[in-house]
């Protein structure tokens, strides 16, 4: 049985001082020694993550993080790497001892900046407890909980106030596709079987979509891109949805009636895990393309590239002749995202099937401050081949803003 992907799960990171116990805490509540502990300052160097199963939330991602008080040129590398985390957490612990300094005020209020749902944890309780008057003060504004990590005293309410301030988007998560398919109706997926697919088994999106398809009574019929055609003839009744790997868009688009919906898995994740509005707004920046232009390709993942890599190799060369420009491409990959994305015209990002929703829109907003155009893998691909329109049909608000962008 393979685990829930991490980017299926709640993100909850661990926050704090250097030495206030993010680590112990978090090796009582998993009820696992996960995370080095030491009384030396900075024995957390790198986020640490530890999947485990959380009841009632299911599958979670605790991240311990080093201090965020961190000192000298090293600490300043952990403090970025610490205050990276804080872009992909769902809900957040902030760690401290008997004190409230400003540290824990200004981390809490970047929280709340950020619209983060967190609680604050008063560790090392068996030793020394804060003033009770600040206790006060502080519940009439956020959640508040003591503990020992050492005695494991508190930590029970601290997984009850976990449970109660998860956000309600994770426990009403939407559908990948089932929404556009139905109960008891059928969704055919396209899978071309290359270098690049994993030997024996499918890319996690196309596992991910079809499990929500059975998740929610509907059917998924799996074919290569050679059998699309033969497949829709000998169906009854036509499919209410076709979905293909984006690489395989033209050949599909061909072969699938124009009367039946067809979109990417790609596209699918757009909406998934950003905002696929946002994505068709970005796309119209490559008709403003030019020689010289600088293109991030992000990819949530850390996959070695194989061949005709879709995004160092296939991406570029279609927007290259499509826009008949000479372009620059970069790649980052996982977690890296620069702060910095003024030399870039636009960023590609993939479907981000490993990362999570939060991070994805958090990289959205920083793109739109910096008035950088972002869109995605597959509505790229559907734009520079000229079938963004219809891709984006089972969408509405989306087609109709890309009707508008083709005007």
């Amino acid at each position: 049985m393979r685990p829930s992907p991490k980017g299926f799960r709640l993100h909850i990171g661990i926050f704090g001082r250097r030495n206030v116990g993010k680590s112990s805490l978090l090796n009582a509540l998993v009820r696992q020694n996960v995370s080095i502990v030491s009384a030396e300052p900075g024995t957390t160097t790198d986020p640490v993550e530890k999947p485990m199963e959380l009841q009632p939330l299911g599958p979670v991602l605790f991240i311990d993080t080093a201090g965020l008080d961190d000192e000298g040129g090293l600490g300043g590398l952990r403090i970025e790497r610490s205050a990276a985390v804080i872009e992909r957490t769902d809900l957040a612990i902030l760690v401290t001892d008997a004190q409230w300094t400003p540290f824990e005020a200004q981390l809490a209020e970047r929280f709340r900046a950020r619209k983060l749902a967190f609680v604050v944890v008063f560790n090392k309780s068996d030793q020394q407890t804060p003033d009770a008057e600040l206790l006060r003060a502080l519940r009439r504004e956020m959640r508040v909980e003591q503990a020992s990590a050492v005695q494991e005293g508190g930590v029970e309410a601290l997984r009850r106030a976990l449970s109660e301030l998860v956000p309600d988007e994770y426990v009403q998560a939407p559908p990948i596709l089932a929404d556009l398919v139905g109960p008891g109706e059928l969704a055919v997926f396209v899978v071309p079987i290359d270098k690049e697919a994993p030997k024996g088994r499918l890319i996690l999106p196309q596992v991910q979509a079809i499990r929500d398809l059975l998740d929610h009574d509907a059917m998924a019929l799996v074919v290569k891109e050679r059998e699309l055609r033969l497949a829709l003839e000998r169906l009854k009744t036509p499919p209410r949805l076709v979905v293909t790997d984006s690489q395989a868009f033209l050949k599909v688009a061909a072969d699938t009636p124009d009367e039946i919906p067809l979109t990417s898995f790609s596209i699918l994740f757009a909406r998934l895990k950003g905002e696929l509005e946002s994505f068709v707004s970005g796309a119209k920046a490559i008709e403003t393309l030019r020689d010289g232009d600088k293109i991030l390709v992000a990819e949530s993942c850390a996959h070695h590239p194989i061949g005709e890599d879709i995004g160092r190799v296939k991406i570029p060369r279609w927007l290259s002749q499509y826009s008949g420009a000479e372009l620059s491409f970069s790649t980052v990959q996982g977690a890296d995202f620069p702060d910095d994305l003024s030399p870039y015209r636009m960023v590609v990002h993939c479907g981000a099937c490993m990362t999570n929703r939060r991070a994805m829109l958090n990289r959205i907003r920083r793109c739109e401050e910096q008035g950088v155009a972002i869109s995605n893998y597959g509505i790229v691909i559907a734009y520079s081949l000229g079938i963004f329109e219809r891709a984006l049909r089972p969408f509405p608000a989306a087609h109709e803003l890309a009707m508008r962008a083709v005007e």
